[in-house]
């Protein structure tokens, strides 16, 4: 069948006619070949000679010879990848070299295989648009599936054989077989072909399979301009010498390579101006982000593999649109292949008209909102900062340089490292070495640190030191491991040259030291960077021990220094007690260096008599107890030294609280500092260390009683020794449980509780408010301490400590908590903009009242307090959403797991509260309470069928209205949680006191029960559905027929069908319709249709009538018999339809994430930006040299599509599967 259209091509007298006749001999002959189940491939000659049965295919996936066989087809050879892929290609090439013709079947075979086909059918005398339609109505698109998509390890490692195969089989025919005129274009056009496909699956696979091969063809090309360049040189030589010495059969042997090199140049040439045109600048731009990424990704890989051609504007253009492109993958593509580029800083001069263009494009992507584009930009400006210093403005590492404190540690990383590079890296590190040596310092970091330390403070982000160590530590490992140089800073006085660190500097540079020791000896990132502690490795962990035992031996020289030159300074001295925690305290008695030990107990010592600063003495108990720990012999020395510091701070309290006892009334502030002051430093060492043999409760007691009857101690002494009490009694519990107590212990342990439990609940009414809430959170805690579940776990000995609230201490929390939580902030300090400090105290009063309001939610989900009593909170959950609403609901979900009925009832109730005293805002309704409410049992009807199952009883006659009767539309919203049956009971209880005149009354306040009547009906099989009409309405509407529910998807029609209507109602200038219009052609840019869905969206003609066919069949589903009767019960209806639209909103919101959408725009804003940028960029798309006699004809036809008109026209027909390359949003 193929022998008379070669003998036609043979003898065509015309070569445009031979061009032409070519052509359409490749399309019939590729596109002839479609899949069916019916049809077997034809045998290779190997195959023929082998004698092997070929497999049939199921499901798309061809099958082989038998169980275990082996593969019978070039597909399955390539899907197996059991056999090298060189012999594969070379097998092949000797198939093709005896019989072409059946050697290009099987490669055809082979990339519709790919494509997801089922089997062969040949199509004769068909044009490319029926050849391409009929594969398409043939393909099978049910499952979605084909093999580059299909799950499995098989078919994941199909794309890299299938991608080697292309590149394996151009590199073996790169001599001969791709310039025969024959091979190639039928690949190429077969691959255009399926390329312009509406079928994904063929988009993708020959927009793989086409991007690949012009990747092959680029470095053929690469290769043969190589030659190219040595023939020349070889030839310029030759003919250089003298004549004596020139051979002149070289030299034209050299020139008829020279022409043969050239010629096979400008057809490879030819074959990519074909791809690149006939499918590339199609591609990228497709709606498909994957296919848009290969192309993205392939391009990158020209450009750097044959930068001479491709590096150039005309093809970086098309990366920096795709900048622009809305999907991650593609953008990210985009970024690793301009990677690739800015690597080589040979090309620098090539880019710079691109980094010009696009370098904001690009600084903006750092702020991107995925993660991992955010990430590559900031590389890729590192890579652009790299090669060229002056290329990013101030402005534009400035938007860098706050990335160090994002929270995503990869970016935090990736910015660290363009810090490092811009402002920590040593251009000179020998020079700056010998600068050190000649100031008398042992390292050359001192300006590095300097300057650390001045961008930390002018970030004005002081509380995240860790997060910018740690941003840095990957980077810049050496420089934040320079603890000698730091503290040389901070101890030794500057030197000539150097400037004097101020207050601000010393004290961010110790904050910054700290941060650098703690990430070096816990080896992981700080708290909200990371998922979690990971494993280290081997290497990782061994680092982690020589950087611990280096940072040891350092600092126990150091520290003690350092303390002494800063004990006065509370803040610096608070992050030097921090160090200790990291030591390898073994090295104190290992290095004998018990001396340095002594040195840093006399200075702990020093810091506690100087200061009552909170956080400087819980730094200093914290230290005595890391360096009391029984593991190390250090214990007994550091014991001492705590022991006799105790003592005296004790007993100067004890005098202390004798003096200001007796003087009562007349003691003077040095009496109040100095039991003020003394108890502070017991407290903070309470709270670590177990001071219960010194008896600091009796003491602290006291003064409690006393200001509870005198009414005038101080409100820090009053706080102070509420806690210390709260310290020593916890110790005590500790003793008791640890081990086996007697009946004495228990009985002065639970006087001892019982008489403080009784202090706190007297404090709750002081007039200061900071001994209120101290008292209110320790009477939470111990209440929890004491509880029922003292006794869990085995431990019922110790039921005698156990309490439990009486009712009155009860009331008296939840009157503190609505009292002191659920109250407005003052309208003057909400009036305040710009004072940062008022904001902040705005914040930490927040953060108090939280932490209240936690408390106490405890002890109603941990049953101590009654369930009732979370009524009066749950009524409050609206109101103060923002501030306490995540709270309340982990409080209403934990109280629904314990018990389901109670906590239905306490819902109930709340929603009472809300009913008869309303909270007076305008979102705080009972209907907007309801929602929320029901939304918390879950969706689970069974497991809430018996909180949800209530019967409700009517005390009045059937004439009058219930006393009630308005909460029933607050239980409506609740009619869903229950299941049918209940519904049942509960609406044949409803009907039971229901006459028959209640249901024809119409009145408004009657509308709740028919609310709630209807709410029982939805869901059901059958029931009557009261039309809800209001005042005047109420006459003329009347109870609806029984009838069936409808169907959901007639409703959504009637819905749709609906706002049509209306929009016809509004009149023409809302809704234009064209008139008839002709179906368009199937082209590559029209997806198909399915029939159904194009006949449920057409619209009607604008010429047509009511009352027309066509309005006839959009009614239809009323019935004509009901027409006027539907019309009066739909405007009946809007009552019910506007107020339940208002509640299932503020559901809808409350299910949905708090966290406000990111919106980024990640394409460009319109087409004169597309126009701009053709007007800078050259647009030279062919490649080099102009295209060979057999293509010339057919590149004519083509348009320009590098030109920005052609872009634009192209547009309009290529909407619906074809992105627009100009980067308007779609």
């Amino acid at each position: 069948t193929l022998s008379p259209l070669l003998c036609l091509l043979s003898f065509s007298p015309s070569p445009y006619l031979l061009s032409l006749l070519y052509s359409f001999f490749h399309l019939s002959f590729l596109f002839s070949f479609s899949f069916s189940t019916n049809k077997k491939p034809r045998k290779s000659p190997a195959e023929k000679a082998t004698g092997g049965a070929k497999g049939r295919k199921a499901n798309g996936v061809p099958q082989t010879n038998g169980e275990g066989g082996d593969p019978v087809t070039l597909f399955e050879v390539v899907r197996m990848g059991k056999s090298a892929m060189q012999s594969v290609v070379d097998d092949w090439i000797e198939s093709y070299k005896q019989d072409r013709d059946i050697a290009l079947l099987d490669l055809i075979n082979f990339f519709i295989q790919c494509s997801g086909c089922k089997g062969i059918t040949m199509f004769r005398n068909m044009q490319n648009a029926e050849i391409i339609r009929k594969m398409t109505e043939e393909f099978d698109e049910d499952s979605g599936d084909y093999p580059l998509t299909m799950p499995g390890p098989l078919w994941k490692k199909f794309r890299y054989n299938f991608c080697e195969f292309i590149c394996v089989l151009i590199r073996q025919c790169q001599y001969s077989i791709i310039y025969d005129e024959y091979l190639m274009d039928t690949v190429i056009s077969l691959l255009t072909g399926l390329s312009d496909s509406q079928v994904r699956a063929f988009r993708h696979t020959s927009t793989l399979a086409a991007m690949k091969l012009m990747t092959a063809l680029v470095n053929v090309a690469l290769n043969l301009s190589i030659h190219q360049d040595n023939t020349q040189r070889q030839y310029e030589a030759e003919r250089n010498k003298m004549a004596g010495k020139r051979a002149n059969e070289k030299l034209e042997l050299l020139l008829q390579k020279r022409k043969e090199l050239q010629e096979n140049q400008d057809e490879i040439e030819n074959m990519m101006n074909s791809i690149f045109k006939g499918i590339f600048v199609h591609r990228y731009r497709d709606a498909i982000a994957e296919i848009r990424a290969i192309c993205i990704e392939e391009i990158g890989v020209w450009m750097k593999m044959y930068s001479d051609a491709f590096l150039n504007d005309s093809y970086l253009k098309y990366v920096g649109w795709t900048l622009h492109d809305r999907q991650g993958e593609v953008r990210l593509k985009c970024l690793k292949a301009l990677q690739n580029l800015y690597t080589n800083r040979e090309l620098f001069p090539k880019l710079e008209l691109f980094t010009n263009r696009f370098k904001d494009r690009i600084v903006s992507m750092t702020l991107d909102k995925e993660y991992d584009v955010a990430v590559e930009a900031i590389r890729l400006i590192t890579l652009i900062l790299q090669g060229s210093e002056d290329a990013l403005s101030n402005e534009d590492c400035e938007n860098v340089y706050h990335l160090v404190y994002s929270a995503h540690r990869p970016v935090a990383v990736a910015a660290g490292e363009f810090l490092h590079r811009k402002l920590f890296s040593r251009h000179d590190p020998q020079a700056e070495e010998e600068l050190a040596k000649r100031r008398g310092r042992s390292s050359p970091n001192g300006n590095l640190l300097r300057m650390l330390v001045l961008f930390f403070l002018e970030s004005e982000l002081h509380e995240h030191a860790a997060y910018l160590v740690d941003s840095l530590w990957e980077s810049s490992q050496e420089l934040l491991k320079d603890w000698e140089c730091m503290t040389e800073l901070l101890l030794e006085e500057p030197v000539q040259g150097e400037e004097v660190l101020s207050d601000r500097q010393e004290s961010s540079l110790i904050e910054v030291m700290v941060c650098t020791i703690r990430q070096a000896a816990e080896a992981h990132p700080p708290v909200g960077r990371g998922t979690g502690k990971r494993v280290l490795t081997a290497k990782e962990r061994k680092t982690q021990i020589d950087d611990k035992n280096k940072l040891t031996e350092h600092f126990i020289m150091a520290l003690p220094m350092l303390l002494s030159k800063y004990q006065a300074d509370s803040e610096k001295v608070a992050n030097l007690l921090q160090i200790p925690m990291f030591f390898d305290l073994d090295v104190y008695s290992a290095g004998r260096m018990e001396k340095h030990l002594d040195a840093l107990l006399k200075q702990i010592r020093l810091v506690v008599e100087k200061h009552i600063e909170t956080d400087v003495l819980e730094a200093c108990s914290k230290t005595y107890s890391i360096l009391c720990s029984e593991e190390y012999t250090i214990m007994n020395r550091v014991d001492i030294a705590r022991s006799q510091l105790i003592d005296e701070i004790t007993d100067r309290f004890t005098h202390s609280v004798e003096d200001l006892l007796q003087e009562a009334e007349e003691a003077d502030d040095d009496d109040i500092y100095n039991v003020l002051s003394t108890l502070k430093r017991l407290t903070a060492f309470h709270n670590a260390h177990d001071l219960t043999r010194w008896d600091l409760f009796g003491s602290c007691y006291r003064l409690l009683k006393a200001g509870i009857e005198q009414g005038a101690m101080p409100e820090q002494i009053a706080v102070q020794a509420l806690q210390c009490s709260h310290y020593s009694i916890l110790w005590q519990l500790v003793k008791i449980t640890e081990g086996t107590p007697s009946k004495e212990d228990l009985v002065a342990l639970r006087r001892v509780v019982k008489s403080f439990l009784a202090v706190c609940q007297q404090c709750l009414s002081n007039v200061n408010t900071p001994v209120k809430e101290q008292a209110f959170m320790l009477l939470c805690d111990l209440l929890m301490v004491f509880s029922h579940q003292l006794v869990s776990g085995g431990r019922e000995g110790l039921e005698a400590l156990v309490f439990n609230p009486d009712s009155t201490l009860q009331n008296e929390l939840l009157t503190f908590i609505l009292d002191h939580v659920f109250i407005d902030q003052d309208d003057e300090n909400q009036s305040m903009e710009g004072d940062e400090e008022d904001e902040a105290n705005k914040i930490e009063a927040l953060h108090k009242r939280r932490n209240l309001l936690a408390a106490f939610s405890k002890l109603i989900i941990y049953d101590i307090v009654d369930m009732p009593a979370a009524a009066d909170i749950f009524k409050h959950y609206m109101k103060y959403y923002n501030d306490y609403g995540d709270i309340i609901k982990e409080t209403l979900s934990k109280t629904r797991q314990s018990d389901k009925i109670l906590c239905a009832k306490t819902l109930i109730l709340s929603l009472q509260q809300v009913l008869t005293h309303p909270l007076h805002t305008h979102t705080d309704t009972p209907r907007h309470h309801t929602g929320t409410r029901a939304h918390t049992f879950g969706l689970d009807q069974i497991k809430t069928r018996e909180a949800f199952a209530f019967k409700y009883q009517n005390p009045h006659g059937a004439e009058f209205p219930p006393p009630n009767l308005a909460f029933l539309e607050v239980l409506s919203e609740f009619s869903s949680k229950l299941l049918r049956q209940d519904k049942k009971t509960v609406h044949s209880y409803l009907e039971k006191f229901m006459s028959e005149s209640m249901s024809e009354r119409r009145e408004d306040v009657w509308l709740p029960l028919i609310s709630y009547r209807n709410s029982l009906l939805t869901g059901g099989e059958d029931g009557d559905r009261m039309s809800v009409t209001s005042g005047a309405s109420s006459k003329t509407s009347s109870i609806r027929s029984k009838k069936g529910r409808t169907p959901i998807h007639k409703s959504k029609r009637i819905e749709e069908e609906s706002s049509v209507e209306a929009s016809w109602l509004r009149g023409n200038d809302s809704l234009q319709t064209p008139g008839a219009l002709t179906t368009p052609q199937l082209t590559s840019t029209v997806l198909r249709e399915n029939p159904r869905q194009a006949a449920d969206t057409h619209l009607p003609d604008h010429d047509s009538e009511p009352g027309s066919e066509n309005d006839y069949m959009q009614m239809s589903w009323l019935g004509q018999q009901k027409m006027e009767d539907s019309r009066k019960d739909r405007t009946a209806m809007n009552y019910m339809k506007a107020r339940n639209q208002t509640v299932r909103q503020t559901v809808r919101g409350l299910m949905e994430d708090d966290a406000e959408p990111i919106f980024e725009d990640v394409m460009m804003s319109s087409r004169g930006q597309l126009e701009d940028m053709n007007e800078e960029f050259e647009d030279t798309m062919v490649i080099d040299l102009p295209p060979s006699r057999n293509r010339r004809e057919r590149a004519e036809l083509r348009p320009d599509f590098f030109d920005s008109a052609a872009m634009i026209e192209d547009e309009s027909v290529s909407r619906t599967h074809t992105q627009p390359c100009s980067g308007k949003p779609v």
